[in-house]
Formats: structure tokens, sequence, C-alpha cells
């Protein structure tokens, strides 16, 4: 796609680029996202997860898998302690790993900090074991959205933990970002962010007609 374009001076944008421009992810979606950004400061070796606690659209905790506080990561030594210390016959042994699930941490952190996420959802890059549920049950998540459903360290996917929500009375369903979601969000991230985009003089975005409905923001 081409984003922008110089005509006789002037800056256009075609109707995909326009329509990326003006996209806006949904709620879900958002919190995904930033759900997925929190994963970027994994410490595990195996596969990174992030998970965002959300209560009445606003975030209030974040969490990411790795190691207790004060216990060396996994991502410092170069490999992955379950696997390698304790054994590679250690699926499901999670008194075997030194490691916090990203919803563990994200609930502790609320936690330490007194704050409560009674009726909150979890954003999670991946669905939560059968044991983390039960701590999310206990702290009163009503919510989980997730990207991937959960698997073993052998890529066999169980479905002891959507049971283990579906007894506990947790909603959840599973969420994929949509391609212009993902598309905007790349851009975003690669460009200044904050810069200014091209408008017309008729206060529009260049190369688009005049819009029923607008959004407020900074201009």
């Amino acid at each position: 796609m081409e984003p922008e374009r110089i005509v006789e001076g002037k800056v256009e944008r075609s109707e995909e680029a326009l329509a990326l421009e003006l996209h806006r992810p949904s709620w879900d979606e958002y919190f995904m996202l930033l759900a997925k950004l929190a994963a970027i400061r994994t410490t595990c070796v195996s596969r990174a997860v992030g998970s965002v606690i959300v209560v009445d659209r606003q975030v209030v905790s974040t969490g990411y898998n790795g190691s207790v506080p004060g216990a060396p990561h996994c991502s410092d030594e170069g490999r992955c302690y379950k696997r390698g210390v304790a054994g590679p016959e250690t699926s499901g042994r999670y008194e075997l790993s030194r490691a916090v699930h990203a919803e563990a941490n994200a609930v502790g952190m609320a936690a330490r900090r007194g704050i409560s996420v009674k009726g909150g959802t979890l954003y999670t890059t991946l669905a939560p074991c059968a044991t983390c549920v039960k701590l999310l049950s206990s702290a009163g998540i009503a919510r989980v959205v997730y990207e991937k459903a959960y698997d073993t360290c052998e890529g066999q996917t169980t479905d002891d933990w959507a049971q283990a929500l579906d007894e506990a009375g947790i909603k959840h369903e599973q969420l994929s970002l949509s391609a212009m979601t993902i598309e905007k969000a790349l851009r975003v991230i690669a460009e200044e962010t904050s810069r200014r985009k091209p408008v017309a003089p008729d206060g529009f975005p260049a190369a688009a007609g005049p819009r029923t409905a607008r959004s407020g923001g900074q201009g």
C-alpha cells in the first residue's frame, strides 16, 4: 500500500491508506495490544506471554512471565531452567519451575499495590493454565480474553484450563487481532507516533471527503 504521494505539490493518500489512518481498534483489540507489548519484557526462553487486567476500561495491572524476584532469569542464563536443570520430562510440573506466569504476575502486582481486580477482565496472549485459573477465580476476575489457547510444552492442546474457567464461572473468549489493527500498530510503532499528519485546508484528512462524524483529539 502506498501511504501517500505528492501530486502537483499536494499530499494525496490512497483510500486504503486513509482507511488505515482513520481505523480505531476495538476496546478488546486495544487491551490485547497492550498485553502483547507487555510480553516483550518476558525473561522466559520458551515463549513470551503478556497479560493486562482491566477494570471499567482502565488498566489496573500488567504482567509478563519470568522468574520470581531475585532469582536468575532464564534469558540471562540462556536456557530453560525447568527443562535444562529439572529435566526434560517436566511438562505440567509447575512446582519445578522458578517462573511466575504472566497472569499471576498481573494479579500479584495489583495485590502489592492494594488494587482490587474484582469484576475485571484479563487480556492475555496465552490462555491461563488450570492452576492460574484458581488464582484468577479467587481474585474475582470475571472475564478472560486470550489470543492463543493453552498448550503443553510438547505443543499438545488441553481443555483443562477451559473447563476450569467454566467451573469458576469466568467468561472466556479467543481474540485474534484484525489485519488492519496489526498493520496500524506496526506503523505507529515504527514511525514517530505523534508526527503531524497531512490535513487539507477544510480540516479533513488530505485527499479525503467530508465525514459525518469526527473524533476528538489533540490538534
